[in-house]
This record gives structure tokens, C-alpha cells and sequence, in this order.
């Protein structure tokens, strides 16, 4: 965390803490915000399979509602990025508040992407770890409906769906590690309840793709908090979730087919 972010005051323990980024009310929104994105994914889980939008069984959507779904993606990061930058705003603060700050030289770009290849090889292990964990052999099949029939097939799809993965590399690693994170971190919790907390969060509002999907998506979640607290700024995690979006929802399939 940033000296000039930290309150004079200590906690019992003698550490200081960070200061709130925003008020607490606002931070109540968010997580209100959050309960209605979980509430929209538990219907879109248990709609009937095939009404209205054509969908296949098992699938949350037919293909052709895939670039509409691509754009609402796009939105709903940026609406929730803004309504980060307004509660931070009116705390005094601003977009340097939230992302940690900007590359101030070649030299500072290096290390960060140099960060981010060890660092997706390791989310690549506890992606592929954590589904084995909870695959059906184990655990039980799965009813959830997936998302493999949004993945992009065109090219115009594949360009929108490398636009989505940007802006959720910016968008939602300045909401969740930039404003959530350090949000539960200033409510007193210490910093690995704050990481853990906003992976939940995190994971919570991927609700649509299932129950299975949200405790992996938790804890990627976490990893992203884990290397924002290390590093203290959002540039090697901007970078390594816009990758790994892109990765997961088209480059894999090229690399390997």
C-alpha cells in the first residue's frame, strides 16, 4: 500500500492500515450490486433449456446471441468500473486510487511482464488443478449450463471478444483488486482476509456459469489479490487477466487444435 494511503492511527496489533478508498455506504452498493448479478446468474442457470433464445441444452445461449452478449459484457465492466471511480472520486481520490498508478518506464514494463508469464503459469495450474478437484468423477455430474457455445468462431467475433478481454483486464481488476480489496482491507480485516474476501466476491459474480465455475473462478480471484498486494498497483494484473481471457476464450484453441 501507498505511505500517503495509510491512516496515523494503528490497529491493536501495532500494523497500520489503509485508510477506506470510499464510504462505506458506497461499498454496501457494490456488494448490493453484487447480490443482484448472483440473483440474475442463478436464473440464467435454471431458465428452460431452449426457451426463447434457441439455446441448446446445457448451454446459457445460442451462438448467434454471442457478440450482443460480448458488448453487455463490455458495458457492464465499464458501469461497474464507473461506479467505483464515483464512490473514490467523492472520497477525494481518482483513477490512480484504484489501478496503484501507471508505467513510468521501459524498465518498469519489463519486470511486469516479465511477472506475468510465471504468473499465468501458475493460474493455468490452479485453473486446470481445481477443476480436477471438482470434476464430476469426484464430485458428482454437473446440471450447470456452460458457455461454450459463446466462444468465438469469426472473425469479427474473435476481434469483439479480444475487446471484452481487455476491458475486463482494466474494468474488473480496478473494481475487484483496486476498490473491493482494498476496501475489506481498510474494514480491519487484514490483508489476507481482504484477498480472500473479494476472490469470493469475485467469483460471486461469475453465479451464471455455475456453482463449479464459481469456486474456480474464486480462486483465480484470490491469486489476482495475492500478486495486486504484492506488487501494490493493478499493471502486471491488467495485463495477465486481459491475456488470460483472450487465452482461455480463443488463442488456447488456435495454439492446440
Amino acid at each position: 500500500m501507498r505511505a500517503d494511503e495509510l491512516v496515523a492511527a494503528a490497529n491493536s496489533d501495532g500494523r497500520e492500515r489503509p485508510k477506506q478508498i470510499a464510504s462505506w455506504a458506497h461499498l454496501a452498493g457494490f456488494l448490493l450490486i453484487g447480490a443482484g448479478v448472483v440473483g440474475l446468474g442463478f436464473l440464467a442457470q435454471h431458465a428452460p433449456a431452449g426457451g426463447g433464445g434457441g439455446a441448446a441444452s446445457g448451454q446459457l445461449a445460442s451462438h448467434s446471441k454471442a457478440i450482443p452478449i460480448y458488448l453487455g459484457a463490455i458495458f457492464m465492466d465499464w458501469a461497474l468500473l464507473y461506479y467505483c471511480w464515483a464512490g473514490v472520486h467523492n472520497h477525494g481520490g481518482n483513477l490512480r486510487t484504484l489501478s496503484g498508478g501507471r508505467w513510468t518506464s521501459w524498465k518498469s514494463v519489463a519486470v511486469d511482464l516479465g511477472i506475468v508469464l510465471p504468473f499465468w503459469v501458475l493460474w493455468e495450474g490452479a485453473a486446470y488443478g481445481v477443476h480436477w478437484l471438482l470434476a464430476p468423477r469426484l464430485l458428482g455430474t454437473d446440471s450447470a449450463k456452460t458457455v461454450d457455445s459463446l466462444l468465438p468462431q469469426s472473425l469479427l467475433e474473435i476481434l469483439v471478444w479480444i475487446g471484452a478481454s481487455i476491458t475486463a483486464g482494466v474494468c474488473e481488476e480496478m473494481a475487484f483488486r483496486g476498490y473491493l480489496q482494498r476496501q475489506f482491507h481498510a474494514l480491519g480485516g487484514g490483508m489476507v482476509v481482504a484477498v480472500l474476501g473479494q476472490g469470493l466476491v469475485f467469483g460471486l459474480f461469475h453465479s451464471y456459469q455455475g456453482w463449479r465455475n464459481v469456486i474456480v473462478i474464486s480462486v483465480l480471484g484470490v491469486l489476482y489479490g495475492a500478486l495486486a498486494a504484492w506488487r501494490g498497483n493493478l499493471r502486471a494484473n491488467i495485463v495477465a487477466h486481459a491475456f488470460t481471457d483472450v487465452w482461455e476464450g480463443w488463442l488456447k484453441f488456435v495454439v492446440w487444435k
